[in-house]
């Protein structure tokens, strides 16, 4: 081993069992980014000053909407995984689709999962799909972060091989005896905590009064964090690499690049939202 070569500090996937229950770090890191992703977006709607007056989403209705984006996530990244990644292995083996537990989900078809979640509650609620979608993605580097560190965790998604002496390489146990860039916690920190703190910097200066641009902002800056990522990380082995040195996870971020660029500048051409009277003020 390389001298400045770090070891795998090797995790149990399992975070804890009783009796035949098994709970998996995995499953904790989307239940985990739900609840906090749940509560930030309570703080957001009970915050006038951010909206110039009431949120357009009331606490009650977004309480409704946390079932909804939690299917959206699971059977959105399922589906996404099998069809993006891996659909001659699950054609032959269809029952395994269902084997969620084994792992295998797909950002970009959690996403798609959750745009739909979202188109169908707003409408059926008459309110703002772009205003939910700035709420669903001002909170989604959360659940973002934590996928990321359970991966780590998972010695799974590992990066690509990296120059012996560069400090915090390492050698996972299940890929390899080379030394390999920790591309999760790189993910984690790009597509958790830096979109997490542009996207709470742009609501704090009121991006939220402009339906769409946190949404279309999110859009955008993940695909690029991703596109970064995947330099690093390396491609799924039943895919490898596509045209031109390109990965599978590249190519499906391009499209959000190019949406998210155009949902912005719709947001901005769009006037900003007029002040809403608070919900005190209604029921006087």
């Amino acid at each position: 081993m390389p001298l400045l070569t770090i070891a795998f500090p090797v995790f149990d996937p399992v975070a804890f069992a009783i009796g035949p229950f098994v709970v998996r770090w995995y499953a904790l890191a989307y239940i985990g980014g739900i609840v906090l992703g749940w509560i930030y977006a309570r703080a957001l709607i009970k915050n006038e000053k951010l909206w110039r007056g009431s949120s357009p989403i009331t606490l009650a209705q977004m309480d409704d909407f946390v079932l909804w984006v939690t299917i959206g996530i699971i059977v959105g990244g399922r589906t996404g995984y099998v069809l993006f990644y891996n659909p001659f292995f699950f054609v032959q083996h269809p029952a395994e689709i269902f084997e969620l537990w084994k792992g295998g989900m797909s950002f970009h078809g959690g996403f798609l999962g959750c745009v739909i979640a979202v188109m169908a509650f707003a409408h059926l609620n008459n309110i703002s799909i772009l205003s939910l979608g700035d709420i669903t993605t001002a909170v989604g580097p959360i659940g973002l972060f934590l996928g990321r560190i359970a991966n780590f965790i998972n010695s799974e998604l590992w990066g690509r091989a990296a120059d012996p002496d560069l400090p915090w390489a390492m050698i996972f146990p299940n890929g390899g005896p080379i030394p390999r860039h920790p591309s999760q916690l790189y993910e984690a920190a790009l597509e958790g905590v830096v979109l997490f703190t542009i996207l709470a910097v742009m609501i704090r200066m009121g991006a939220l009064k402009r339906p769409g641009l946190i949404l279309g902002s999110f859009i955008a800056i993940y695909g690029i964090a991703r596109i970064i990522g995947e330099f690093f990380r390396e491609p799924d082995p039943q895919l490898g690499f596509l045209w031109g040195g390109l990965t599978m996870g590249m190519l499906l971020s391009v499209p959000m690049i190019i949406a998210g660029a155009l949902i912005i500048a719709a947001a901005w051409r769009r006037r900003a939202a007029e002040p809403t009277p608070s919900r005190i003020q209604e029921t006087m």
